[in-house]
C-alpha cells in the first residue's frame, strides 16, 4: 500500500488533517485503531461539543499559558469564524453561549462528527478502521555537505505487519485523558523513539482531591459567583471567578478545572496547595460586615445556624458553622465580635487542602507532550524527521475551558494537513 500522506489517529485534529490533505488532492489513509471516528470528541462539552469560542486571537493565546505563542501561525490559518463558517457550509448551524462558547444549535456532538465524516468522504480520503500502527518507518537522509544526516519518513508498519509506505505522516495520536476513547498515549512512545522529547506528562482541566471528610456531605453541592484561589505556602498565586462544584472526593467545575492544571505543577513540586474560596467576593470587606451585623441585629434572637442560610447555601450552613468554632443554637444577640470576625474571615477565606488531582485518565486533557522547540510553528513539521507532523492533543499545549482546546485540535490538524499535503 502507497499513500501520499497517512493520518495516524482519527480524532477532531487527525480527521481535519487528513481532510485538509486530500482537499489538496494528495491520497491519504486516515488509521483509527477504534471501530468508529471520533470517540472523544462525541463526549467534549458533556456531549455537546464546545467546538470554540469568539474571542479575538490575543485572548486565545492567553487561555493557553506560556505555550500559547506557537498557536499564532496556525490560527492566522484557520481560526473561530473559518470553523464556523466551514461547520456551517456542512450544514452545522452554531449558537454562541454564556463566555463567547460556540456549541452546534442542535446540542449534539454527533452532528459535529458528521460533518466532518462526509468532509473525509467528499475529498476521497480513505479511512481504516481498528488500525494500531507499531511503529513509523524511517530512513537516514544524507545533507548536501554529506556530514549531517537526517531522519526521514518513509511510511508505517502496523501491529499485524503490513507496511504503508509514504513520505508524509501526520501523528494526531491525542493525550492520556480518557484512554477508553483510544488515547493511551501510544503516539508520545512513537515519537520519542525517533529522538523528540516528551514535555512530562500531567493531567490538566481535571477535578482535585482534598484532606477535608466533610465535602462528602457536600456532594452536588454547586457555587455560583464565587472566587477560587490557589495558596502555595499561604501565598496567592491564581484565582478564578464563576462556578464550581463539590463532588464526593473534593472539588470541580469550571473555575476548579481552570486552576488544575497550575495545582498539579505545585503539587508535583512537594509544595502544600490549597484553594480558598471567597463565597463573596463582589463585596469588600466593609460592605460585608455591614451586611453582617445588620443580619445579627434583625435576627438577634434567632439561632446563628438559621442566619447563616442567609448567606450560603442550606447544605454549606451546618459545616460552615461547625467550622468557625460557635454553637450552631446560639443566639445571634450572644455573637461575639471575636466570633463574627470568624465568621467573616470563613466567608471570604474558606480553605481546603488539596491532596492529589484525579487520575490523568478523568482529565479532560493531558499538559505536556511533544516539545514545541522540536516542532516548526508554521507548518508542524518535526524538525528533527523530514516528512512527520504533529497536531492536536499530542502537542505540548493545553487551554482552559470554553473551546479553546478544541480550537487548537482544529488548527494545528488544519495547518498539518496542509503541509503535509503540499498546500502551500
Amino acid at each position: 500500500m502507497s499513500y501520499d500522506v497517512v493520518v495516524i489517529g482519527g480524532g477532531a485534529a487527525g480527521i481535519v488533517a487528513a481532510g485538509r490533505a486530500a482537499q489538496g488532492g494528495a491520497k491519504v489513509l486516515l488509521l483509527e485503531r477504534n471501530r468508529s471516528l471520533g470517540k472523544k470528541l462525541l463526549i467534549t462539552g458533556k456531549g455537546r461539543c464546545n467546538i470554540t469560542n469568539i474571542g479575538e486571537i490575543a485572548d486565545f493565546i492567553e487561555n493557553y499559558g506560556k505555550n500559547g505563542k506557537f498557536l499564532y501561525r496556525a490560527f492566522s490559518e484557520f481560526f473561530n469564524q473559518d470553523l464556523i463558517s466551514f461547520f456551517e457550509r456542512y450544514g452545522v448551524e452554531t449558537k454562541v453561549e454564556r463566555g463567547g462558547r460556540v456549541f452546534p444549535a442542535t446540542d449534539n456532538s454527533q452532528t459535529v462528527l458528521t460533518a466532518l465524516q462526509k468532509y473525509l468522504a467528499d475529498n476521497g480520503a480513505a479511512v481504516r478502521y481498528d488500525s494500531r500502527v507499531a511503529e513509523i518507518v524511517v530512513s537516514e537522509r544524507t545533507g548536501s555537505d554529506k556530514k549531517n544526516t537526517k531522519l526521514e519518513v518513509k511510511g508505517i508498519k502496523l501491529k499485524g505487519g503490513d507496511i504503508v509506505e509514504s513520505g508524509r505522516v501526520v501523528l494526531a495520536t491525542g493525550g492520556l485523558s480518557y484512554p477508553l476513547t483510544g488515547s493511551s498515549g501510544d503516539g508520545y512512545e512513537m515519537a520519542h523513539r525517533l529522538g523528540h522529547t516528551i514535555a512530562p506528562l500531567r493531567p490538566a482541566l481535571v477535578p482535585l482531591e482534598t484532606k477535608r471528610n466533610f465535602v462528602k456531605e457536600l456532594q452536588g453541592l454547586s457555587l455560583k459567583n464565587v472566587e477560587a484561589s490557589i495558596l502555595v505556602n499561604k501565598k496567592k498565586v491564581a484565582s478564578e471567578f464563576g462556578e464550581m462544584l463539590f463532588t464526593h472526593f473534593g472539588i470541580s467545575g469550571p473555575i476548579i478545572l481552570k486552576l488544575s492544571g497550575l495545582v498539579c505543577e505545585y503539587l508535583e513540586s512537594g509544595a502544600e496547595v490549597l484553594i480558598s474560596i471567597n463565597f463573596k467576593p463582589a463585596l469588600d470587606q466593609g460592605t460585608l460586615t455591614g451586611r453582617l451585623l445588620r443580619e445579627f441585629k434583625a435576627s438577634g434572637r434567632k439561632a446563628l445556624s438559621t442566619v447563616i442560610k442567609n448567606l450560603l447555601p442550606q447544605k454549606l450552613a451546618p459545616i460552615f458553622v461547625e467550622l468557625a468554632g460557635i454553637e450552631g443554637n446560639k443566639k445571634c444577640s450572644q455573637v461575639t465580635a471575636a466570633e463574627r470576625n470568624r465568621i467573616l474571615e470563613l466567608l471570604t477565606d474558606f480553605r481546603l487542602q488539596v491532596k492529589k488531582p484525579r487520575p490523568i485518565d478523568e482529565a479532560i486533557v493531558t499538559r505536556g507532550g511533544i516539545a514545541l522547540d522540536e516542532i516548526d510553528p508554521r507548518t508542524m513539521e518535526s524538525k528533527k524527521v523530514k516528512g512527520l507532523f504533529f497536531c492536536g492533543e499530542i502537542v505540548d499545549i493545553d487551554g482552559a475551558t470554553g473551546g479553546y482546546n478544541l480550537q487548537a485540535a482544529f488548527s494545528t490538524g488544519f495547518l498539518a494537513g496542509e503541509n503535509a499535503g503540499g498546500l502551500l
